[in-house]
């Protein structure tokens, strides 16, 4: 059996879950995940763990915030005036926005807290910043 390199169409199943086994996503109640590595369509973490597993391999990868979301950003947290906020969105804690950036772009942004006056907004992946495990198992090799 060929080992997966770059270029390869693969179908995979997975589970993703942090440190603490809090489990964020799963492919084991669906259809395997379909993807050619290379494109860039995964976290980088992800398609250099599946790199090198033969049809059939599973294997367990831990895979650092720098080859996943990325480190939790302060930058990327903004406190705006309630006002701000379209009076038809009664905003809650964790609900997920979308707003304009400068250049004119949608970002998405997590409701992080609400006050009386204003609302923090988190632009960051709610992944950003942590270490994600994911077990692996090459279902096919495309």
């Amino acid at each position: 059996m060929a080992q997966v390199k770059m270029g390869d169409k693969v179908r995979v199943h997975y589970k993703g879950y942090l440190s603490d086994g809090s489990v964020f996503d799963s492919s084991l109640e669906r259809e395997p995940m379909e993807f050619t590595l290379g494109e860039g369509m995964l976290i980088a973490g992800f398609e250099n763990g599946v790199l090198g597993m033969n049809e059939g391999d599973t294997k367990t990868v831990k895979i650092p915030p720098e080859d996943g979301y990325g480190p939790y950003r302060e930058d990327m947290v903004l406190v705006v005036e309630r006002s701000q906020v379209p009076p038809n969105i009664n905003p809650y804690p964790g609900m997920v926005l979308q707003v304009r950036s400068n250049d004119g772009s949608s970002v998405n942004v997590t409701v992080a807290e609400i006050a009386d006056t204003s609302v923090t907004l988190d632009g960051n992946h709610p992944l950003a910043g942590k270490e994600l495990n994911f077990d692996i198992t090459v279902v096919e090799v495309i």
